[in-house]
């Protein structure tokens, strides 16, 4: 069995373990695509964690690394065509590839997308997966198309979302299992025997892009809503609020970990703070019932315990958490 000529395209940590995984392999990796280095690229809005770095991995392993700001260019196909490719393989690459990209293969181009398609297609399925409440998630590979997340599935496999579980922790358990599905594929098309199965487009929902407002808290929204978003927007954009203090300025306060509570507000205006002394805990009103913060980050400190923030912080009577 001949190995394939594979170029991989990825950027983060979730594609960080299929090109390791690809690399100890009998395959033959001629090169690695991934999104130019920038300085404070949480600013441009990337949800991508940074782990070894693709082009690291890519380097010492000596495969050659491109880094174009536009695949889709004409000197960029010419690069393409010149590595005589028999796969793409992509996970997270953070470009769309235009049709004269996806037809240089040889055999195909395939994608490995952290969810259960044809649900959540686009930017950040782990992210919108755990803030809409879903219980089980799973990675899907592709045959790639020109549509946006839209090809033919060629394996899928799901895995449930653990209660407390941040997208961050999610999207890390992902990427092992698109290493298992992306190798099984790989096997399949040695052997001849890959099936697609078309997407059912009437099952369509999408995962956009996420933007850094959207971390803001409304604590008119309620407690379950809220805990998800703490958890779903790590690591990025990240939850926050302010705590508003009498005649001092406010400081503002990324939230980490928390839990909702079925202690109802009743007529406790939203944002309304309550700490408990025994055990010491932090409760907010919500729109209908008070969470639990388990753990924060105050501005210019560390993430800490509420607890440990009661003590150097305590809760005044007229404190609260809201917005600027």
């Amino acid at each position: 069995m001949n190995p394939f000529r594979i170029v991989y395209m990825g950027t983060g940590t979730f594609a960080e373990p299929a090109l390791l995984a690809l690399l100890a392999s009998s395959e033959s990796v001629v090169g690695v695509f991934t999104q130019p280095e920038r300085e404070g690229v949480n600013k441009r809005g990337t949800t991508r964690q940074t782990g070894l770095g693709i082009g690291t991995i890519a380097t010492q392993a000596q495969i050659p690394v491109f880094r174009p700001e536009n695949i889709n260019l004409p000197e960029n196909i010419a690069i393409l065509q010149s590595l005589q490719p028999d796969l793409f393989v992509v996970a997270a690459y953070g470009q769309i590839l235009s049709k004269e990209v996806l037809a240089i293969p040889r055999i195909a181009a395939i994608n490995i997308h952290a969810s259960l398609l044809p649900k959540y297609r686009g930017a950040a399925p782990v992210a919108w997966a755990i803030l809409n409440g879903e219980t089980e998630t799973g990675v899907t590979i592709i045959r790639m198309s020109a549509g946006l997340d839209a090809g033919e599935m060629l394996a899928q496999e799901k895995i449930a979302i653990l209660p407390h579980e941040t997208a961050g922790e999610l999207e890390s358990r992902l990427s092992q299992l698109g290493v298992k599905l992306t190798l099984e594929v790989i096997q399949k098309f040695h052997e001849g025997t890959v099936r697609g199965i078309p997407q059912d487009p009437s099952q369509v929902t999408k995962a956009p892009k996420l933007k850094k407002e959207m971390g803001q808290i409304d604590w008119s929204r309620s407690a379950l809503s809220i805990a998800r978003s703490i958890r779903g927007l790590q690591p990025w954009p990240t939850a926050y609020t302010h705590r508003l203090r009498t005649g001092r300025p406010p400081v503002r306060i990324v939230l980490t970990k928390s839990e909702p509570t079925e202690i109802p507000v009743a007529d406790t205006p939203a944002g309304t703070l309550k700490a408990e002394s025994s055990p010491k805990r932090l409760l907010v009103a919500c729109g209908d019932f008070f969470l639990e913060i388990l753990e924060l980050q105050p501005a210019g400190g560390k993430r800490m315990p509420a607890s440990s923030y009661l003590l150097g912080y305590p809760i005044q009577p007229e404190d609260r958490f809201g917005n600027v």
